[in-house]
């Protein structure tokens, strides 16, 4: 038997904070993660496979509207006029509780309770699928202890939302450690949750196919499903099926043997060549440019992301590559040391060095820096609130982060003037 297994599909996934960049591919990352399905959908249909598991988070929450329930609908009749079933299982983002609006879906599709593990067999297959959705989000209990026992003489698959041990950076739903699910004596364990592509072989086979789209720069590198077969003697084979339609990046580059601003953009612009000439040529890329390294043109850099965003977009927009997108550029350059003055300068630049060293101490100095900068905070658009770091800092008195960073910075600046 072939079948599809794949997770964290997010339709209509909401985009925030794109409204600060005017040339941002707004259509496309807003239809994306519909593309990335619809395409997903289409492999089924060609590969005729048996059927399909999608193991949570199909919604992304609530829908604002029914259009989200109609698309999925539609792309289920797909299915439904190919003969493929289709297993359903409600993740965090989908649970029960989070759904005020539901239509009902196609004959094809079989949803797992969210009160209880329930098993499906398939009518032409000797196989069982064993699953329980969430009934509400914060589902924190390990849910592996309450699926039944594998049927003898099935081809036992368990369904499961589920953080999984050792995934800190994802909430802890559902959490079970890797020995249980072996211990359970299931054949496949198809999770869902974890948005990177992981597989595990033991006395089962344990697969994260990750998410289908990549949605942020938190989500780089290529995103899709897996498409799995099993032979008669019960061999599994799982291969990675890739479906994105935009890929996200990110671009280090080492800015130490420049020194100038002109330089630390031409450098930029030479490494987006070599990228967008390595990566798939189908796909758009999303990238996120971090600049760094001790550098003569740190001065010369501070505070100027997004003129230095501008002058690479040129490059790029001259080389023709309309499938780039600059999503942001960030600094993160230091200064070198200088050879020092030789005058009164050198006196002057160093009590101001004096003055930059005790202003992180200065109680009143720094309620009165607060002060200032918060009128700045307060003006500021929605979408920098979040994205700026040093507003954070602001907006509590922690200013000593934001003069260690701009201290050098402007002793590099001066010391380069000078």
């Amino acid at each position: 038997m072939r079948f599809i297994h794949a997770a964290d599909i997010h339709l209509d996934s909401p985009l925030t904070g794109l409204s600060a960049y005017a040339d941002a591919p707004v259509d496309m990352l807003r239809t994306a993660t519909r593309d990335a399905f619809a395409r997903l959908i289409g492999l089924a249909i060609d590969e005729s496979v048996d059927f399909m598991i999608i193991a949570g988070d199909l919604y992304d929450g609530n829908w604002k509207d029914h259009n989200t329930g109609l698309y999925f609908a539609r792309q289920m009749g797909r299915l439904k006029r190919a003969g493929i079933p289709v297993y359903l299982l409600y993740g965090n983002h989908d649970a029960e509780s989070e759904m005020t609006r539901k239509l009902l879906l196609p004959d094809n599709v079989h949803v797992f309770d969210t009160r209880k593990a329930s098993t499906f067999m398939h009518d032409g297959l000797n196989l069982a699928l064993h699953g329980r959705g969430f009934k509400v989000a914060a589902t924190t209990e390990n849910l592996v202890a309450t699926y039944p026992d594998p049927i003898p003489g099935k081809f036992n698959i368990g369904v499961l939302h589920t953080a999984l041990e050792g995934n800190a950076m994802h909430a802890s739903y559902a959490p079970c450690s890797l020995d249980e699910l072996h211990a359970k004596g299931y054949q496949y364990w198809a999770l869902g949750h974890v948005h990177e592509y992981s597989v595990w072989r033991g006395d089962s086979v344990v697969v994260f196919p990750g998410n289908l789209q990549g949605r942020n720069i938190r989500e780089t590198g290529p995103r899709g499903a897996v498409l799995v077969e099993c032979d008669a003697l019960g061999k599994v084979d799982v291969e990675r099926v890739l479906v994105d339609v935009l890929r996200w990046a990110r671009l280090d580059v080492d800015v130490s043997r420049c020194l100038s601003f002109t330089d630390v953009a031409r450098a930029v612009g030479s490494a987006l060549e070599g990228l967008a000439h390595d990566s798939d040529q189908a796909l758009p890329l999303a990238v996120r440019v971090t600049v760094s390294g001790g550098t003569p043109a740190h001065g010369a850099l501070f505070g100027l992301e997004a003129q230095l965003r501008a002058e690479v977009l040129a490059q790029v927009a001259a080389l023709g590559h309309d499938r780039l997108w600059l999503e942001k550029v960030k600094i993160e350059t230091r200064a070198v040391a200088q050879p020092p003055a030789q005058d009164d300068r050198a006196d002057a630049l160093a009590d101001l060095r004096m003055l930059l060293a005790a202003a992180e101490t200065d109680t009143q100095f720094l309620e009165s820096l607060q002060a200032d900068l918060m009128g700045l905070v307060g003006k500021a658009p929605h979408e920098l609130q979040s994205s700026v770091a040093w507003f954070e800092g602001i907006r509590t008195g922690d200013l000593a982060p934001l003069l260690r960073q701009v201290g050098p910075a402007l002793m590099a600046h001066l010391e380069q003037a000078e």
